[in-house]
């Protein structure tokens, strides 16, 4: 599919060539300032010499280098010939992985945010071509931020998940949901105890990725972040389940069999507290 491999070619933006240096950065200059005034833009200059245009700033979290991000974009050269463009649910990489224009115009976006980036070559490829984009190329982008470290989508794909299997929950400030089934009658951990549960780990579309075979005892500052505070939620001899959005659990990176960004739901039994 294009949008992937263009994501490829993003990521291997820094590969060495061969090929003899030129600059050209007076030439793009020259080009963007061009392009600029024929299509009457209001674009903004940064330092690096990346122009970018806001038609929406959007209202959610905006994006550092590190962070995932989902894009729906339109990628073409001056003359408006386009040589690569996302789906139309966008796609979906880490910034510190892409061209450098690319991860600074995207930052100055917000989550929901749309506009267009102006990316002079010294911020793309340089002056070696690459597949189809030839050395020296000024590349512009129509970009709409669609969501930032799978927060948003987590929430809504959570969302959903409890409508359809027709299941209450309770959603913290951090985005945690959790379902008390059956109450117990003990007290309820802190974040320094040891506890003991038995536990099965799966996906929005249920498949188990881990399931305890028998009684396991821990302490609850040795977890992931959903655990740690959902369990305070329970009290011991109770059971029930936490639907843990990927910033409380594994985040943006793959680990073992979880993939990066994964919602993981948990059936749990909080048998004592040590």
């Amino acid at each position: 599919m294009k949008h992937i491999l263009f994501v490829l070619t993003l990521i291997l933006a820094t590969s060495c060539s061969k090929d003899e240096y030129v600059d050209y950065t007076e030439q793009n200059e020259k080009e963007i300032q061009a392009y600029i005034a024929e299509n009457n833009l209001n674009a903004q200059r940064t330092t690096s010499g990346l122009y970018y245009v806001i038609n929406e700033q959007g209202t959610g979290e905006k994006p550092i280098g590190t962070d995932r991000v989902k894009v729906i974009y339109k990628g073409y050269f001056t003359n408006g010939e386009v040589f690569d463009e996302s789906s139309e649910e966008g796609a979906s990489f880490i910034l510190q992985y892409v061209i450098s224009g690319f991860a600074e115009g995207m930052a100055k976006f917000n989550e929901g945010g749309h506009g267009k980036l102006i990316i002079p070559a010294h911020l793309a490829y340089g002056s070696s071509q690459h597949n189809n984009i030839p050395a020296g190329s000024v590349l512009i982008f129509d970009v709409e931020l669609v969501y930032v470290n799978f927060k948003t989508e987590n929430d809504i794909a959570i969302q959903n998940y409890l409508t359809e299997n027709n299941i209450e929950a309770e959603k913290t400030e951090s985005g945690l949901y959790y379902v008390v089934e059956t109450p117990g009658t003990g007290e309820y951990p802190i974040s320094t105890d040891r506890i003991t549960v038995t536990y099965k780990g799966y996906f929005l579309d249920d498949t188990v990725f881990d399931e305890s075979t028998s009684d396991i005892t821990f302490y609850l500052n040795n977890v992931i972040e959903g655990w740690q505070e959902g369990f305070t939620y329970f009290n011991e001899g109770s059971s029930g389940k936490l639907f843990i959005p990927a910033h409380l659990a594994y985040g943006n990176y793959d680990f073992h069999s979880i993939p990066g960004g994964s919602v993981l739901i948990f059936d749990i039994n909080l048998i004592s507290i040590q």
